[in-house]
């Protein structure tokens, strides 16, 4: 299966607070469940997309926005009402992948970053370990303070509003 282009998800959620922070990563697994991954432009091991947003960030400007793209405008911060579900749309850093019969596809979404669990790579021009979003860390405790981020979000689902990934599928030729 070719993926190719921009990627995004439309999620429902609500949170515990005023605010959330949404992590989405796209995964691969080989056919004996272990994860597959990729040299990135910042990263030596990347997974296939990654695309995160902070709920009271989630205005979009509608002439601006695609399906595929949302556009976020960041001019006004919306807070959460606790408890109260939100419409998120979550940009996806585009891609471009083959993905071989008998691998897996796998969405991932957190309330933190995405990174791998063992120890982190360090590069010879940085001190600082990867854990698989490069320099894209978001623990800083004064922009994510845990009374407001470490809580719990809640995913709702509702008939005419599903939550649901566009993938770029490219056909397969003949």
């Amino acid at each position: 299966m070719e993926i190719t282009g921009p990627v995004a998800a439309r999620l429902c959620l609500s949170s515990d607070t005023e605010d959330a922070d949404v992590f989405v990563a796209l995964r691969v697994f080989d056919p004996a469940g272990q994860e597959v991954s990729f040299i990135g432009s910042n990263d030596p091991r990347t997974p296939v997309g990654l695309g995160w947003l902070r709920a009271s960030h989630r205005k979009t400007d509608p002439l601006r926005s695609m399906p595929y793209r949302p556009w976020h405008t960041h001019d006004e911060k919306q807070a959460l009402s606790p408890g109260k579900p939100v419409g998120l749309d979550v940009e996806v850093w585009p891609t471009c992948l083959v993905i071989p019969a008998g691998y897996s596809l796998v969405f991932n979404l957190r309330g933190k970053d995405y990174r791998y669990d063992d120890v982190g790579v360090v590069l010879p021009f940085d001190t600082q370990p990867m854990y698989g979003v490069g320099p894209f860390s978001h623990e800083n405790v004064h922009d994510r303070p845990p009374e407001i981020f470490h809580t719990h979000n809640h995913l709702h689902w509702a008939p005419n509003d599903h939550p649901y990934v566009l993938l770029p599928i490219i056909p397969a030729s003949d």
